[in-house]
């Protein structure tokens, strides 16, 4: 009986498609898990937050009272942060992670009357020559910067000497959390200029002048900033004496508090 022949087997060609396959599926794998993360929810990133400001505090970036320790010392010089994180990175740098997440949210490190205390140790000297005002209301806190310490008559940028007060400001309200405006306002003496045809285009460039400074050299995130101009329509006092007319003429940081926030167009 004669034996079967066998058939010579073919070679499958086509196996790569098995790993090809394989190789999508991980890749769409990846971008999923890629977008979840991209969308992860706001309430998380706060508590993930509020773990790191609980961590920088045991490495000795907070205070045990909860209060971000002064990057300044008291003759407004900068503190030796070197030795508190233990590397090149400032204590400003760290302490800028607890301002992570949607602006305004989560727990704040410090209260609004906290915040001025702060500052009322750091601006002593500015605001013993009245360059500087704090002020707590229902809005939260002001600081206003006066135009004699900050600006030039009939100008919009400030000097060296005023930037580096404005640097001791921005390093403790940015990581407050705090959602801030600038405004803008001047007296009521006319000014015509090419520049500025008007106290309109004035108090609004010296806001937005101290706005971009803050994003720019203060690393404050662009969502929690507004600014506002008001030209002369918002005086603190009357504008028939200098004195009145020096006090109106002013820049106001506003830290805007729990109630004002509220008021405020939401992040989307």
């Amino acid at each position: 009986m004669a034996r079967k022949r066998k058939h010579p087997e073919h070679v499958n060609h086509e196996r790569w498609l098995v790993s090809y396959a394989d190789f999508i599926t991980l890749l769409f794998a990846f971008f999923v898990v890629m977008f979840a993360a991209s969308n992860s929810d706001q309430k998380k990133a706060g508590q993930i937050a509020t773990a790191v400001q609980v961590a920088f505090k045991e490495m000795a970036v907070f205070s045990p009272s909860g209060k971000v320790v002064p990057l300044y010392d008291s003759g407004g010089l900068p503190a030796d942060t070197k030795s508190v994180i233990g590397n090149s990175h400032s204590a400003f740098d760290a302490t800028q992670l607890v301002a992570a997440g949607k602006p305004g949210d989560g727990a704040k490190a410090s209260t609004i009357s906290e915040v001025k205390e702060q500052l009322e140790k750091l601006l002593k000297q500015e605001i013993a020559e009245h360059n500087v005002r704090l002020a707590e209301d229902s809005r939260g806190l002001t600081v206003t910067l006066a135009e004699a310490g900050f600006f030039e008559a009939g100008s919009a940028v400030m000097n060296a000497k005023a930037l580096a007060v404005v640097d001791r400001i921005a390093a403790t309200l940015n990581p407050q959390g705090y959602n801030l405006r600038v405004e803008g306002h001047t007296d009521n003496t006319p000014i015509h200029t090419a520049q500025f045809p008007s106290n309109w285009e004035l108090s609004t460039a010296r806001a937005t002048f101290l706005l971009q400074y803050l994003i720019s050299n203060g690393h404050l995130r662009p969502q929690r900033l507004s600014a506002v101009g008001y030209g002369e329509y918002r005086p603190v006092a009357q504008n028939d004496t200098p004195e009145g007319r020096a006090a109106n003429r002013r820049v106001d940081l506003v830290v805007l508090g729990p109630q004002s926030e509220k008021q405020e167009p939401q992040v989307r």
